[in-house]
């Protein structure tokens, strides 16, 4: 079941709005008029052609603020860092991807804030092997003590999408072999396959706007079947 709708669009905060999924949740949303973004940032940044939005600049330590002032019906977290912008320094990567991540939920709890939904990354896991995989599964199990009525946690294999002003060469060979590598992956590594960021984006506003209560973890095909979901929605008018 979805939120309905009363007067207006429904109000969701976005943090994390200058990366793939966030820049596509902006875009998409701003295409209706189902949801009204509302994104809280450290910095001044581009936003999509067409964005229609409000963008709050404040300091990290001060988002509480602003969700406080502002109540929004859910809060989506794209945060993320890369090992590359972290200086390669596990103190840094884990400062934005678990630190800043779980500060920002606490605080839209304190606010009142019933929905969160997360994107993480396919993998996660707090036993894992791999430094990031690691975090993002550290991250994932503290978010669930936090409390949220429902938290809905993405994990999407390899993002598929374009990119503005951050190269990564790694990710774009991978997105270019995709086409030849996601038949090969299969049983337990078949959630390593590539998705469009714009799939992850249609299903984290769906789920943002959904009831009932719970957590709620969704691979690549789980996050297929909520963006169909949210453009039937969209569609037929029904819901919010």
């Amino acid at each position: 079941m979805y939120e309905p709708r009363t007067t207006g669009p429904v109000r969701v905060a976005l943090v994390g709005a200058t990366g793939l999924v966030g820049q596509r949740v902006i875009a998409i949303a701003s295409a209706g008029d189902e949801v009204r973004i509302l994104g809280i940032a450290r910095r001044e940044a581009p936003l999509p052609p067409g964005a229609r939005m409000e963008m709050f600049v404040a300091a990290p330590e001060r988002w509480g603020e602003v969700l406080d002032a502002v109540r929004p019906r859910a809060l989506i977290c794209a945060l993320g860092t890369t090992w590359k912008k972290a200086g390669r320094d596990e103190v840094a990567f884990r400062a934005v991807d678990h630190d800043l991540v779980l500060a920002t939920a606490e605080a839209a709890k304190r606010a009142g804030v019933p929905n969160m939904v997360l994107v993480s990354a396919a993998g996660a896991d707090p036993r894992a092997k791999s430094f990031y995989m690691r975090v993002k599964g550290e991250t994932e199990q503290a978010l669930t003590r936090i409390g949220f009525k429902r938290l809905d946690i993405l994990r999407p294999g390899l993002l598929r999408g374009e990119r503005t002003g951050d190269l990564r060469l790694a990710e774009r060979l991978g997105i270019l072999a995709a086409p030849l590598i996601d038949p090969l992956l299969s049983g337990s590594w078949e959630r390593y396959r590539s998705i469009e960021a714009s799939l992850v984006a249609e299903a984290a506003l769906g789920l943002a706007l959904r009831r009932a209560g719970g957590r709620f973890t969704h691979d690549n095909e789980a996050m297929r079947r909520a963006a169909r979901e949210w453009r039937r929605v969209r569609e037929t008018g029904e819901g919010g």
